[in-house]
C-alpha cells in the first residue's frame, strides 16, 4: 500500500490528514487519551512537548550565517499581523456596536472577536508549512511570533492597560529553539543529526493539534464561525503575502502560512473579560467564534499554502521553460 504517497498528494496532507484524524477522535471520543493513558495519551495530548522537541531540532538545523533572514522574515510577519489587527480594530470600532452584534447572521461579531482571531498566528502550523514548502530560515521565523502569545497584544490593540508582559514566558517559548541553534552551530554533526527529525515531527504535531479541536464548534457557531475564519485568511493573508514578497524577500508562501488563528487565541476573550468586566457579556460568543476560526484556518491555510507554493513553482518552471523554447525557435 502506498499510504504515504496518497497522503502527500493532498495539499498539506502530511499535516492535514493527522490533524483531521485527531479532530474526529476528539469530537466523537474526547476522553480517548484519558481512557488509554500512558504513551497513547502522550501522543494525543502532547502538543507542547512535541513542539518543544520540534523547535529544538529546527533551531539546530539553521546555520548562523542565515540568522539575518530569520529575523527579517519573522519581524516582517509579526509586525504586519499586528498592524492589520490594529487597523481592523479601528475600522470595526467605527461600525460595530460597543457590545458587539447581538442578533442576526453576524451575532457574536465584536471588536474583541475580530482582534482575538487576527492578532495571533498559529506558530506550529506556520512552521510545519514552511518545513514542507519553504526554507529552514522561513520555518525559523516562528521565533518572534512568540511575542503574539497570550492576551498582551490583544489588550494593547484594544487600547487597554493593566497587563504586564512576563519576559520569562517569551524566553520559555524560544529557549528550545535557541539551545538547538547554539548546539547546531557549535557542531555541524549536531546540525546534521537533529535537522533530520524536523519533517518526521510534522504528523505527530498535526495529530496532537487535532486532538484539541472539536468539529462540533462549527455547528454551534453556524456559518458565522466559518465566515470569520475566511475573513481572517483574506484580511491578514493578503497583506502578509505582500509583506513577505516585498520586505521579507519571499514569494508570498510564508505570508499565507502565517494567516491562521492561533489555538491559544481561544482563551484570550475570557482572559481579557476577567480583567475588563465590560467584555464579559460578549466573551462567550467571542470564544466560540474564535474557536471556529482556529478550526477553519487550520484546515484551509495548509491547503492554500500548498496550492500557492505549487503555483509559484509551476510559474517559475514555465518562465524558465519558455525562455528555452524561445531560444530554440
Amino acid at each position: 500500500m502506498k499510504i504515504m504517497k496518497s497522503i502527500e498528494r493532498i495539499p498539506g496532507g502530511l499535516m492535514l490528514v493527522p490533524l483531521f484524524v485527531g479532530a474526529i477522535i476528539h469530537t466523537f471520543a474526547p476522553k480517548s487519551g484519558e481512557y488509554f493513558g500512558s504513551f497513547t495519551n502522550g501522543l494525543m495530548t502532547g502538543t507542547i512537548p512535541i513542539l518543544a522537541v520540534w523547535f529544538f531540532c529546527m533551531g539546530a538545523g539553521i546555520n548562523l550565517k542565515s540568522t539575518g533572514v530569520v529575523l527579517r522574515k519573522s519581524g516582517t510577519l509579526l509586525v504586519t499581523k499586528i498592524v492589520v489587527a490594529w487597523i481592523v480594530a479601528l475600522v470595526a470600532g467605527a461600525f460595530l456596536p460597543e457590545g458587539g452584534v447581538q442578533t442576526g447572521f453576524f451575532a457574536g461579531f465584536s471588536i474583541l472577536t475580530l482582534v482575538a482571531a487576527m492578532d495571533m498566528t498559529n506558530g506550529g502550523l506556520y512552521a510545519s508549512m514552511m518545513q514542507q514548502y519553504g526554507t529552514k530560515e522561513e520555518a525559523g521565523a516562528f521565533v518572534l511570533m512568540s511575542l503574539e502569545s497570550g492576551p498582551l497584544v490583544t489588550m494593547l490593540i484594544l487600547g487597554s492597560t493593566g497587563i504586564a508582559f512576563e519576559p520569562q514566558a517569551f524566553v520559555g517559548a524560544v529557549l528550545p529553539f535557541l539551545i538547538g541553534f547554539i548546539l547546531g552551530n557549535l557542531d555541524s554533526d549536531f546540525r546534521s543529526f537533529f535537522s533530520k527529525a524536523t519533517h518526521t515531527m510534522i504528523p505527530f504535531f498535526g495529530f496532537a493539534l487535532g486532538n484539541t479541536i472539536d468539529l462540533g464548534v462549527i455547528v454551534k457557531t453556524g456559518f458565522a464561525g466559518v465566515l470569520l475564519g475566511i475573513i481572517v485568511i483574506i484580511v491578514t493573508g493578503i497583506p502578509l503575502m505582500l509583506a513577505d514578497k516585498f520586505i521579507g524577500g519571499g514569494n508570498g508562501t510564508a505570508g499565507i502560512a502565517a494567516s491562521s488563528t492561533a489555538g491559544a487565541a481561544v482563551a484570550n476573550p475570557m482572559i481579557i473579560a476577567s480583567m475588563k468586566p465590560e467584555f464579559m457579556p460578549i466573551a462567550q460568543s467571542a470564544t466560540a467564534l474564535v474557536a471556529a476560526s482556529v478550526i477553519v484556518t487550520s484546515i484551509l491555510v495548509p491547503i492554500l499554502t500548498a496550492f500557492w507554493y505549487k503555483y509559484m513553482q509551476k510559474k517559475n518552471n514555465t518562465n524558465s521553460g519558455s525562455g528555452v523554447n524561445t531560444r530554440a525557435l
